[in-house]
């Protein structure tokens, strides 16, 4: 069976209070998380959700499909841009303890990425927004150490 996971991130403000929202849906079996952030930004929420998404898993070598409405996540594992940027380890890159931890997740499941457009009316999609602007406006706030370090 395929292991699905949804994923979305927000911020309010970039950077500001940022949260994000993953669903995992196994079978009949969902799972919601969440988690909100003092000061963070978009891309690192959107990423954030695919890592915890695949961190949450109990099993190694799961097939799994991420849903994601994150251009900047999809398309940098898709079109084979973070393999490079680990090759020139990370040369003028962003948010490299998140690509570096995504990396080490990714490479113990055989994972395949969809893009969702967005504010869609994708049922799953637009729950995993609402959990992640709570998680952002509403909290409790986490400090997200690799950003405030950088």
């Amino acid at each position: 069976m395929r292991v699905e996971i949804y994923t979305d991130g927000s911020s309010r403000g970039n950077p500001g209070q940022g949260g994000y929202g993953v669903i995992l849906k196994y079978g009949q079996h969902e799972r919601e998380l969440s988690q909100g952030y003092r000061l963070t930004t978009n891309n690192r929420m959107e990423l954030l959700a695919t890592i915890v998404g695949l961190e949450t898993l109990t099993r190694d070598k799961l097939d799994v499909t991420i849903y994601s409405d994150s251009k900047y996540v999809v398309e940098s594992v898709e079109k084979k841009w973070v393999f490079g940027w680990e090759k020139k380890n990370y040369k003028d890159k962003k948010n490299v303890d998140l690509w570096q931890r995504f990396l080490k997740i990714y490479r113990k499941h055989n994972v395949r990425f969809v893009w969702l457009k967005g504010h869609n009316d994708h049922p799953f999609n637009e729950r995993c927004d609402v959990l992640a602007t709570d998680a952002a406006i509403n909290g409790p706030w986490h400090e997200d150490i690799g950003y405030t370090a950088s």
